[in-house]
């Protein structure tokens, strides 16, 4: 039996969006859903070619897929494998030995913190241990992390970065990843749908422009997850919140004896910091907010001031293709004087071919803001493209080569460990939707606010659907949680802001350094999300001095950037014409080895975050 594919159904070619409604949309898409539900394996996905017809480029090979395949498995053997099972939550942090020379614990924290007494969530953490003794005079605490989100796993972060963090900040620190509750391996966890076959049916559009029906589409799949969320809610849902995670937050510093929190987040990680300090100004020992959004904006579920700098990293993006010399990147003009009409020109062109093609053909284009190696590869995959190879973009669009990948192209079981953490997305969306003010759910109002993104961002189409999953939500007893994040905190607060973040601009920065008193806002001259993604021994050595110090930089304080954003291949450094490659070549030893340490630091965020952000809500880990 061949299954339905499993997408909304189309309108007939004279109904536009606007004819057909918000009611026709919810019919065909929830008529073709269920009517698919349990009929829609993974093998009959394979064998019947449901998901290479949805391919994003049809020019990619049967050995493209094989090669995938193979670094597939070798992502997911190198990630996590620990069995979590084996661990019984308790009230007190009890480390066990877990993926080589890390400790893993699961904490048994309050599901309603109005009612300790009843039902409990179990949080997972991970940890790189100190190197020097609990004891020691030299011993400093732990640091706990976040690496944004919502909805990305803490536990996979540090494992990833925490031995090249300790060589920024000292080995006196315990560095602790946690899964959020709601996350990953922390249980109760967020999950709408029942098998992984079933989520995969659940595609986003990639754009909201992507088609003419694209947007009702997303719409009708907003409104149908939010009852899927409600349907299958074991009554844990409405405590899937940033609030009850800074009280987790406060609840694992004093498991581990400690009264103050020290932290570093990161982006959506940001807000969380933000929501503590506000919650709990007193307990403050070090916090780091690095790429820092703004919570009126997102509590308000506005979605609006995130989106003012976009622009501007897509525009250093073609500005770098424009001065890069390297012959990989002969595809982009080069003729100063016609910079910005080619640009505009060029990037309406993509945008134009990516609306045509399948769902996530922009993604690449949205990844490559975050980070200096995501913009190597964008241009590398974007060349290949003009010379009519697709396979480098379609790999970006999935979040880079080895990546899990959402489509089941390979022939696995549904348990296999690519498909462990698939329902990361519907975390995202509890926490944010359970966060924010109600939407209302008028079409023609969903419609009004979206063009409202589209006045502040020409990207509005590929942001937009973060905002339109919480369309429906189901309408929980809110705590009437009210904070004001301007107040005076226990230690100051150090932020971080890059002049060209394409989801927290500076701006936003600003802004809470203005309401957090004593604070410092550091900026760091480059493009891409947070300060991890580009290499800077200015931006590092603030980082290290106000964790093991306390030490504030300057106010108004600006670091440059050790990389460029395309460097010649052909050139060393020694004989580099460019500012950046002089000063490179003037490193003192430490130097150079420490800035070796922020490359590797740099490539592994950088990945991570495209990952992320790679293939949008509803369909893959953000």
């Amino acid at each position: 039996m061949v299954p339905l594919i499993c997408t909304a159904g189309q309108p007939a070619a004279n109904q536009d969006r606007r004819t057909l409604g918000h009611s026709g949309y919810l019919f065909q898409f929830q008529a073709s859903f269920t009517a698919s539900l349990g009929r829609c394996d993974i093998k009959s996905f394979e064998r019947e070619g449901i998901f290479q017809r949805r391919l994003v480029m049809h020019r990619l090979s049967s050995s493209a897929l094989a090669s995938l395949c193979v670094l597939l498995a070798s992502f997911t053997q190198a990630q996590d494998t620990f069995n979590w099972n084996q661990i019984t939550p308790t009230e007190n942090l009890l480390w066990t030995p877990c993926n080589g020379h890390f400790e893993c614990a699961r904490l048994n924290v309050p599901l309603d913190y109005k009612n300790p007494n009843a039902s409990s969530a179990a949080i997972a953490l991970l940890r790189l241990p100190a190197g020097v003794p609990n004891n020691s005079s030299d011993y400093r605490g732990p640091i706990l992390f976040n690496p944004g989100g919502p909805g990305a796993s803490g536990v996979n972060f540090v494992l990833g970065i925490a031995e090249d963090i300790r060589a920024v900040v000292g080995p006196q620190f315990d560095l602790v990843g946690f899964d959020p509750r709601g996350i990953a391996r922390s249980v109760p966890t967020a999950s709408f749908f029942g098998t992984n076959a079933e989520r995969v049916q659940f595609p986003y559009p990639g754009s909201l422009n992507a088609s003419q029906d694209a947007f009702g589409r997303a719409y009708a799949a907003a409104l149908l997850e939010s009852k899927l969320a409600a349907a299958r809610d074991d009554g844990s849902l409405r405590f899937i919140n940033t609030e009850s995670t800074a009280r987790d937050m406060l609840t694992i510093v004093q498991a581990h004896g400690r009264e103050k929190l020290q932290y570093a987040g990161f982006s959506y990680g940001t807000i969380l910091g933000a929501t503590f300090a506000a919650m709990f100004p007193d307990k403050i020992e070090r916090m780091l907010l690095d790429g820092v959004g703004d919570p009126d904006d997102y509590y308000s579920t506005s979605w609006l001031s995130n989106l003012i700098d976009t622009h501007k990293t897509w525009a250093a993006f073609l500005q770098g293709c424009v001065s890069a010399d390297n012959a990989a990147h002969k595809a982009y003009p080069r003729r100063p004087g016609s910079f910005r009409v080619s640009a505009v020109l060029w990037t309406r062109g993509l945008l134009a071919f990516a609306r045509d093609a399948s769902r996530p053909a922009l993604q690449p284009v949205r990844r490559g803001g975050f980070g200096v190696g995501g913009f190597q590869e964008l241009a590398a995959a974007l060349h290949s493209l003009s010379l009519g190879n697709a396979t480098a973009l379609y790999q970006l669009s999935i979040g880079g080569a080895g990546a899990p990948s959402p489509f089941f192209q390979c022939p696995t079981n549904a348990s296999a460990d690519v498909f462990q953490f698939l329902g990361e997305s519907d975390g995202q969306v509890a926490v944010s939707c359970n966060d924010g003010k109600s939407i209302n759910v008028d079409y023609a109002d969903v419609e009004n606010h979206f063009r409202e993104m589209c006045e502040v961002s020409p990207f509005c189409d590929i942001y937009g659907i973060d905002r339109m999953v919480c369309l429906g939500w189901p309408e929980y007893l809110k705590n009437n949680f009210t904070v004001s994040f301007k107040t005076n905190t226990s230690f100051p607060i150090l932020l971080i802001s890059n002049t060209a973040d394409p989801v927290t601009p500076l701006a936003s920065a600003q802004k809470m350094s203005a309401g957090f008193d004593g604070s410092v806002l550091l900026t760091q001259d480059s493009p891409g999300h947070t300060s991890l993604v580009a290499p800077s021994l200015c931006t590092f050595s603030h980082i290290a001095a106000y964790f093991v110090n306390g030490t504030l930089p300057a106010k108004g304080t600006v670091c440059s950037v050790d990389a460029e954003l395309f460097p010649d291949p052909s050139n060393s450094t020694s004989n580099s014409t460019t500012s950046i490659g002089r000063r490179l070549a003037n490193l003192e030893s430490e130097e150079r080895e420490m800035l070796n340490v922020l490359l590797r630091l740099t490539q592994t965020a950088s990945r991570m975050f495209g990952r992320r952000f790679s293939t949008g809500i509803g369909s893959t880990p953000q």
